[in-house]
């Protein structure tokens, strides 16, 4: 078997086989296959894709490649949940204290924010004593005990899938359908959960920009779980305008908390409960539509709420800094933005209302960046929206008051008052399991 000869073949648009994948993959972690080899394969893949099959025995592979998580040592069924990364998707926080209030068991490992996207880890680590780095024991006993943990992510998960990555950075094939399904699922794979609930972003904060790739890549992902005999479903959600208010850390768990006591807004209030019906509904805890119900119940009578203020108790947060939420996100330094015109919002540039975040101190450009943890925008106009001139659009905070006009430039130049209207529910369409 040789490299050439399966690029070649890939080249033409034929079905590479298990072995013929393994070989690539297997000596690529080996250092006996060049990088300019496999990058020539993912060129190929990129204009030439995968069918269904070879996706998943890709994805298999490249989940094998390193550590596979057992969750066998947690009572009942673990339901993982995933978002694709958007500007204030704060979800997790909410979906998993809503599911686990129903009795889902959810051990998540999550990331740190990089670019446009903010992390959740970041965020439950703006509270102060949060721990997001824990033994794996304790993690499980946590999740027994409790139902839920939120942790940074850890192990060797999927080696195969970051040093693919890497490649596909500076390759120009980063923007492949397959290869985000298979980089996505190779991982939710090895951290194995029982059911995975994806939650697949689409619009101008989103990496899929437009409807047909979003349900291109939902079908591919659910199709992976379903072969790998997980129970899958995914939710295509509108990120053509944040999520929420806020946009930030600080800000953002603020609004987690003022969502999980019934006072949210009604745009994330609606993603999180569907995303918490359907991983109740995935652990075969109740029927879909009766989930839809008790996830509502669970906002109003605070059950979810006070499983909230468990796991941020029991991994070591102070729960004392929600009795005062304005303080807890106080910035040094804060400015109003202004509309410079009166109209109809048409659009918004999501994207870089999530770089403006980033430019306040919220955000990294690169993974050691220290964060400002009260740095953030607040939102209050947005597409659809009429406005006055002069109306008070949306207010940044921040630590650094040399960050202030900079941002309110970029800010500004994201709202748009041209062009036709086009408004997106916040819930496009379900993709559940074959």
């Amino acid at each position: 078997m040789r490299a050439y000869d399966i690029i070649d073949k890939k080249k033409r648009g034929h079905e590479l086989s298990k072995e013929e994948i393994t070989f690539i993959i297997d000596g690529y972690l080996k250092g006996e296959i060049p990088d300019y080899q496999v990058s020539a394969l993912l060129m190929a893949i990129y204009f030439t894709g995968m069918k269904d099959d070879e996706l998943s025995e890709l994805t298999f592979i490249m989940r094998d490649s390193g550590d596979i998580i057992d969750m066998s040592r947690i009572e009942g069924v673990v339901v993982d949940k995933h978002s694709t990364g958007g500007v204030g998707d704060k979800t997790t926080l909410i979906v998993a204290a809503i599911a686990a209030s129903r009795g889902v068991k959810i051990c998540k490992m999550s990331g740190r924010g990089l670019g446009h996207t903010g992390g959740t880890v970041d965020k439950m680590e703006s509270i102060p004593g949060f721990k997001t780095e824990i033994d794996p024991e304790e993690v499980f006993q946590i999740v027994n005990k409790i139902g839920v943990s939120i942790v940074g992510q850890s192990g060797n998960l999927a080696p195969a899938d970051k040093k693919i990555y890497a490649l596909r950075d500076v390759t120009a094939t980063v923007d492949s359908i397959p290869l985000i399904a298979a980089s996505i699922m190779s991982k939710k794979l090895a951290a194995g959960s029982d059911a995975i609930v994806l939650d697949v972003k689409m619009g101008s904060g989103a990496f899929m920009k437009n409807i047909e790739d979003a349900k291109s890549l939902a079908r591919h992902m659910v199709d992976i779980g379903t072969a790998a005999e997980k129970n899958t479903v995914a939710l295509i959600t509108n990120m053509d305008v944040p999520l929420g208010e806020a946009v930030g850390n600080r800000n953002e768990i603020v609004e987690v908390v003022n969502t999980l006591r019934g006072s949210g807004p009604k745009d994330l209030e609606i993603i999180c409960l569907e995303l918490a019906a359907q991983m109740i509904y995935l652990a075969g805890i109740e029927e879909l539509e009766t989930a839809r119900d008790n996830a509502a119940k669970s906002l109003k009578d605070m059950s979810a709420y006070n499983k909230f203020i468990e796991l941020v108790k029991i991994q070591g947060g102070d729960t004392t800094v929600f009795d005062d939420l304005e303080a807890f996100s106080k910035a040094e330094f804060k400015r109003e933005i202004k509309a410079q015109k009166t109209g109809v919002i048409t659009s918004m540039d999501t994207e870089s209302i999530g770089l403006a975040a980033s430019l306040l101190g919220a955000g990294r450009t690169k993974l050691d960046d220290v964060l400002d943890f009260t740095a953030g925008v607040n939102i209050y106009k947005k597409t659809g929206d009429s406005v006055e001139l002069g109306d008070t659009i949306a207010t940044i905070y921040t630590a650094d008051e040399s960050r202030l006009d900079e941002t309110e430039r970029v800010l500004l130049e994201a709202y748009s008052f041209d062009g036709e209207l086009v408004e997106y529910p916040m819930i496009i369409e379900i993709i559940g399991s074959k």
